[in-house]
């Protein structure tokens, strides 16, 4: 088995290989250290059997780095590993199409057990999360979770980088392409949010990222794996 271990910092990572090495003796663990380093090594490999993915590095927006890896590897199991705790995040990070979440604060016992039930075809969430019980998303929630994932990798790559406020110029040289494409995706970004402009489509967008008290939580919470130190982001 190989475990893709996708954390920006370096201690959190090797007690993540620790804690897969004793959940699977045999296992092979290859690190990333970013969204974008993610993606190229699944590119560049199929044997990938597992992410552990933790969502407050500093190039993932809120949910944007979950749903490419979501839209570009779908048969990829996800494992959240995070400092995030609140209900709602895992709630919708498992709506999202994450295999499981679990807090950093919880302990390498608690991942060891996430990583073996999700391997084995589960959904692992801790029992102290009660993700299924007022944490609902609305009707208006559903469809615009559906709107979010009928766009392709690129247009969600597109639609990241209008929230950072780049124009077409710039996200044509970003991404390799002509600006005549970049401004085909924006067009379809608005045609299946079914907004009327850039901004409105920014505006919409934003919902798919933490709360303000979720991002303050995640900079200041303890993330602990054995005897890792608290880490802030």
């Amino acid at each position: 088995m190989q475990v893709l271990i996708v954390d920006d910092h370096p201690l959190f990572r090797d007690a993540l290989k620790s804690t897969v090495s004793g959940a699977f003796p045999d296992a092979l663990t290859v690190d990333a250290i970013s969204l974008d380093n993610a993606i190229e090594i699944l590119d560049e490999t199929t044997s990938i059997d597992l992410a552990l993915f933790d969502l407050g590095m500093p190039d993932v927006q809120g949910f944007e780095g979950l749903l490419q890896l979501r839209k570009r590897f779908p048969r990829l199991p996800i494992l959240i590993v995070s400092g995030l705790e609140e209900s709602d995040i895992v709630q919708r990070a498992l709506e999202y199409g994450a295999a499981g979440f679990v807090p950093k604060s919880a302990g390498k016992d608690a991942i060891a057990t996430a990583i073996v039930e999700v391997m084995q075809g589960s959904v692992y969430v801790p029992a102290n999360l009660d993700v299924y019980h007022g944490g609902r998303s609305t009707e208006l929630d559903i469809k615009f979770e559906e709107k979010i994932n009928s766009l392709t990798v690129q247009q969600l790559r597109v639609l990241g980088m209008l929230r950072e406020g780049m124009l077409n110029k710039q996200i044509a040289v970003e991404l390799s392409i002509s600006p005549t494409t970049v401004k085909a995706h924006v067009s379809e970004i608005l045609r299946k949010l079914e907004v009327g402009s850039r901004t409105q489509a920014v505006i919409a967008a934003s919902r798919i990222d933490f709360t303000p008290a979720a991002r303050t939580k995640a900079r200041s919470s303890a993330m602990k794996v054995g005897e890792v130190p608290a880490r802030k982001s």
